[in-house]
């Protein structure tokens, strides 16, 4: 009789205690599992349900290896490089190089505001995109770009924000926002075949643009004695005095919770004031709604800006308080004049003061 073969050992479910899952995870992840199940599902020893499954479980990188799912994985990739410009319709060979949410400054006659979008730029085009309703907000070919820069630009609330301006051969303009302005400007020199940044004989100012660039400003920890429903508080934060006024940020505010425009500053002072720092006084601004109470452990720091953001008006003040003390002056010395008159006449002068003269 011919040798039979040996008997294979039968599968038997083993457990480990020392395998955890990271371990199971692991083996599932680089080499796969395959699961070959019959299961049936009987009720008084009666079957019901009959499951039979075969199965491949594993990392998309081991079931490419393998050659499973290949067809998938083409077509997926293929569908989300097309859809990486949705909302856009590309031309044939155009390729979408970037794209980033950012928004277009339309500036007209009667005003100018910010609209909203997406900023794209494909290798033939820059393109500000807005979805709903879709309209494109502004175009302009890679070909026609003359040049471009960073410009630093004071935003409503305060925060200096990074815009690009574009320049076009033609002699049209653009003021463009992103959320990544200097990879855009960056990728945008790349790909234009003529464009260079704007130099100051273009009429920029190389990126300094905005009071954020003014010299004789300060920016630093400075404390807000905020009013609030149940009481003013004491809040710290970032303080930043320039030529366009002051602002204060706290970290957990998403705006300033206090923006004064150099008119507003009305006078600047110091009070004995309790204050977070410790120090006996408090700096005190006037301004058209009352006074805002801010403290600093460097006072003359912030002194110092704030008297030259106010100097202007500072100075009116001065000069109409110097005319009024010499029209005092003036009226003091016509009043020595009719003094005299009176003492020569046998007149005593306090008689007419007391009639209503100011006592000496």
């Amino acid at each position: 009789m011919p040798d039979r073969a040996p008997a294979l050992p039968s599968l038997r479910p083993t457990r480990d205690p020392r395998v955890t899952l990271d371990d199971l995870l692991e083996v599932v992840l680089n080499k796969g599992a395959v699961l070959h199940l019959d299961l049936i599902i009987a009720v008084a020893d009666i079957p019901l349900i009959g499951v039979n499954v075969r199965a491949a479980i594993a990392g998309m990188e081991t079931m490419l290896e393998y050659g499973m799912l290949r067809q998938w994985d083409e077509a997926t990739r293929a569908w989300a490089e097309r859809s990486g410009g949705r909302g856009l319709e590309l031309r044939d060979g155009e390729r979408l190089v970037s794209k980033m949410f950012g928004g277009h400054r339309l500036t007209g006659e009667v005003y100018s505001a910010w609209r909203p979008g997406s900023v794209q730029l494909t290798d033939r085009r820059l393109v500000v995109l807005r979805r709903e309703p879709r309209e494109i907000l502004w175009e302009a070919e890679l070909a026609e770009l003359e040049s471009a820069a960073l410009e630093t630009e004071r935003a409503v609330g305060g925060e200096d924000r990074t815009r690009l301006r574009v320049r076009l051969r033609d002699g049209g303009e653009a003021l463009l926002s992103a959320a990544e302005p200097e990879r855009l400007h960056r990728e945008l020199l790349r790909l234009a075949p003529g464009a260079r940044p704007l130099t100051a004989a273009d009429g920029s100012d190389g990126g300094t643009a905005g009071p954020g660039g003014d010299e004789g400003g300060h920016e630093g920890h400075l404390w807000y004695h905020e009013p609030r429903r149940g009481g003013a508080l004491w809040r710290g934060g970032r303080g930043r005095v320039d030529a366009g006024g002051l602002s204060w940020k706290s970290p957990v505010d998403a705006r300033p919770a206090l923006v004064l425009a150099p008119g507003d500053l009305l006078g600047v002072r110091l009070e004995e004031r309790d204050n977070p720092t410790g120090g006996p006084y408090t700096l005190v601004l006037d301004t058209p709604g009352g006074e805002v109470a801010l403290a600093a452990d460097a006072l003359p720091d912030w002194t110092g800006p704030l008297h030259r953001v106010t100097a202007g008006g500072a100075g009116q003040e001065t000069g109409r308080a110097d005319r009024d003390a010499g029209g005092e002056d003036v009226g003091r010395e016509d009043a020595g004049r009719e003094d005299a008159g009176r003492e020569e006449n046998g007149e005593s002068p306090e008689r007419r003061r007391d009639d209503g003269g100011p006592h000496r």
